[in-house]
């Protein structure tokens, strides 16, 4: 949402451009819009708070897509004014978040003050009272409390740490001194629901969908943890293990869900969400589904995503390792650490750094100090040595220290001493490599048994327990985001609930396919070439040489060397093989469609992406660098589009409309314009999808041979 750019916003996408956007897509041959989340992130009152996958609500909509100028028909003079000055000053190459906010906050104050009374008093605010009041109260007084305390984290809110009904009738009571600023919080989600359902209505309109995004997690420091923390484990921390993504594993820093507690009224909180989000939305992304199978849980101290458990999962007893003749539960759960290893990784300093971390425990091994014996507690021990001589840079000293807190083999359960878990990746462990044939035989069956077989009845069950009752809760459409490390058992239930899974070509599900092969995916997909998770079309192909040149090999079918960006026949080739797939839906990045012309790709590249899922603090500003009036003037993109749509047999022209000519292209003639100068032979077929062998031509050049 925040990165489509318009000539009315104020620095940053909002709810009425999606009216444009959808004039876009429907010019284009397009059905549907896919959004990011777009609920209130502002836990931080910074740029970490563009992250928008971490709700301060996750029932308010966020105020950075609010359109200000939309608030009043009667605007004065000074306040256009400075919406104008706004909008020239926040018209950057990227969102600045926190600028964006404050402008916006205090233009809609100014005019809050001067129509409060007349917007507050009308009926259709007091139908949207009183259809939201159970989520909009706790809402606006978390926000009053939050400035007042300059602190999101409610722990530190003295008597209103605890939540109750009573003093929250009281914060938002009219005898309050505060009682305009509970106000104009209503004020402003209002005018955001009013903004956000005159574009879902101008969607539904022009016979598009608008599909929303339903985040795995909430913030830590959240209205929700406020409200209901019995449905939360506080001590800790979502994410997930090693994949594609990351290899280190991610660290999403939310509490991990309190299922046991949730099922208590038949999951409650979960169906008031899908109730809000069917007020705007025809279809949704489910994010992280697997997270509905099973979460990847980390203890509230790690700040890196490799030490974790599944939750729910069934561990290994000390009783079963017993009996495997594996015994020494302590050198196997706490970090391996020997003298050898400490003068490898750290040199001379090593010593410097034993005396001041570690204690020797045995001769020649070590253990970590109570003061630094977390990830949370070694960074913020780090940072006191910063400068200090004979030590390495801050981060690396950091990074340093924390592999060595990770060498460990069994990670033992903290509510229960005789549970074990294995740590992930185990056989990448010193610790591990140090033991005897027999301990690795073991723990390697055990580690294979743990996270590919002994689990799948426990996750279908959970799964079964869990996805029916979202599914059950509105007439949206539910697509899963089901990438990463996936469990056996995960397609079977989706299949069997109706859900529709995700594929992304260079992320196959199948672990014997370098490419996915779209003609080949299930009609129960969502197909695309990129997401928002990884880099665009255009990124990749610029980022990973290999990979790129065996892309061309196995997929486009040819020897020759690739062109080393993805020019618009390339995203041509890319885009028409996910068109022209099975899938259900076919869904683009915007920036991949722009690739589609080489007008489009002045930008770098590698500016185009979204988020990094490898740093937890990455700043998501994006903002496409072209306005949505001139894409929906574009008539050469739009033709290019719409010839891909109608090829594909995805879309048909209106009654009355001659079929346009489809602008297909071979990848020979792609070559053709990389190569020098020569003959081609040129070849009946034209391709489609993955080539065939009967579909290749030959490029006959003064140097070599090329078959395409």
């Amino acid at each position: 949402m925040f990165s489509i750019r318009s000539e009315a916003d104020l620095g940053v996408g909002e709810f009425l451009d999606l009216k444009l956007l959808v004039d876009w897509a429907v010019r284009s041959g397009f059905h549907l819009v896919q959004l990011l989340p777009i609920n209130d992130t502002s836990v931080h009152g910074m740029w970490w708070d563009s992250y928008p996958y971490s709700s301060l609500s996750v029932f308010a909509l966020h105020p950075l897509y609010l359109r200000v100028q939309a608030l009043s028909e009667n605007l004065p003079e000074d306040i256009k004014k400075e919406i104008q000055e706004a909008k020239e000053q926040l018209d950057g190459k990227d969102v600045d978040y926190e600028t964006t906010m404050a402008a916006k906050l205090a233009i809609a104050k100014k005019i809050f003050e001067r129509e409060k009374n007349l917007i507050l008093s009308s009926s259709s605010f007091q139908k949207y009272f009183s259809e939201n009041e159970e989520w909009l109260k706790p809402y606006a007084a978390f926000c009053f409390l939050r400035d007042f305390f300059e602190i999101s984290d409610h722990s530190q809110w003295g008597r209103f740490s605890h939540y109750s009904r009573e003093k929250l009738e009281k914060l938002v009571s009219k005898d309050c001194l505060h009682h305009d600023i509970i106000l104009f919080h209503y004020y402003v989600q209002f005018h955001l629901h009013v903004q956000l359902s005159e574009a879902a209505e101008y969607a539904r309109m022009k016979g598009v969908i608008l599909k929303g995004d339903l985040p795995i997690g909430v913030d830590r420091n959240s209205v929700d943890t406020w409200v209901y923390p019995n449905l939360f484990r506080m001590n800790t921390s979502t994410g997930a293990p090693p994949d594609y993504f990351d290899k280190n594993g991610q660290n999403w820093g939310f509490p991990t869900y309190n299922w046991e507690e949730m099922s208590k009224d038949n999951y409650a909180w979960w169906r008031a969400r899908l109730t809000q989000m069917g007020k705007y939305f025809t279809a949704y992304r489910i994010d992280h589904i697997l997270g509905f199978f099973r979460i990847w849980e980390l203890p509230d101290h790690t700040m890196t995503g490799l030490i974790g458990k599944f939750r729910p999962s069934i561990p290994l007893s000390q009783e079963e390792l017993e009996r495997e003749g594996i015994w020494d539960f302590d050198r196997l759960s706490c970090p391996y650490i020997r003298q050898e290893l400490l003068q490898e990784k750290f040199g001379t300093s090593w010593t410097y750094i034993a005396s001041n971390f570690l204690s020797e425990c045995q001769k020649g091994r070590y253990e970590f100090n109570e003061d630094c014996n977390t990830e949370r507690k070694i960074a913020s021990k780090v940072k006191t040595f910063a400068g200090k001589p004979m030590l390495e840079r801050e981060e690396k000293l950091r990074n340093d220290l924390f592999d060595l807190l990770k060498n460990i083999v069994l990670i033992r359960d903290p509510e229960d001493s005789r549970k074990f878990y294995p740590r992930f990746n185990l056989e990448d462990t010193l610790s591990f490599q140090d033991l005897d044939d027999h301990s690795k035989n073991v723990l390697k069956r055990l580690y294979y048994d743990y996270y590919f077989h002994r689990q799948e009845n426990l996750w279908r069950q959970n799964a079964m327990k869990t996805l029916p009752v979202l599914l059950n809760s509105s007439d949206m459409l539910a697509c899963g985001e089901d990438l990463g490390l996936i469990p056996a058992c995960v397609h079977p239930v989706m299949q069997e609930l109706g859900l529709i899974g995700l594929r992304i070509q260079r992320m196959p599900s199948e672990p014997d396919l370098e490419f996915g092969i779209p003609s080949q995916y299930s009609y129960m997909t969502v197909c695309a070439p990129s997401c928002h998770d990884c880099s665009t079309l255009r990124a990749w192909w610029e980022e990973d040489e290999e990979r790129r040149y065996q892309y061309f090999k196995s997929v486009v079918g040819s020897d020759a060397l690739p062109p080393s960006q993805c020019v618009p026949d390339i995203a041509h080739f890319i885009i028409r093989q996910h068109v022209e797939a099975p899938s259900m839906w076919a869904i683009f990045p915007l920036q991949d469609l722009l690739a589609l012309k080489e007008e489009y790709m002045t930008r770098p590249a590698t500016e185009e992406t979204i988020n990094d899922p490898t740093n937890p603090k990455h700043y998501w500003r994006y903002r496409v660098h072209v306005t949505l009036e001139s894409l929906v003037k574009d008539k050469e993109l739009v033709s290019i589009i719409k010839d891909l749509v109608r090829g594909s047999g995805r879309s048909h022209p209106p009654l009355g409309e001659p079929d346009a000519q489809v602008n297909q292209e071979t990848v020979g003639e792609i070559v053709e314009k990389q190569q020098p100068s020569g003959e081609r032979i040129p070849i009946s077929k034209q391709l489609s999808g993955v080539p065939r062998k009967e579909d290749l031509c030959i490029l006959k050049s003064p140097r070599a041979i090329h078959e395409v």
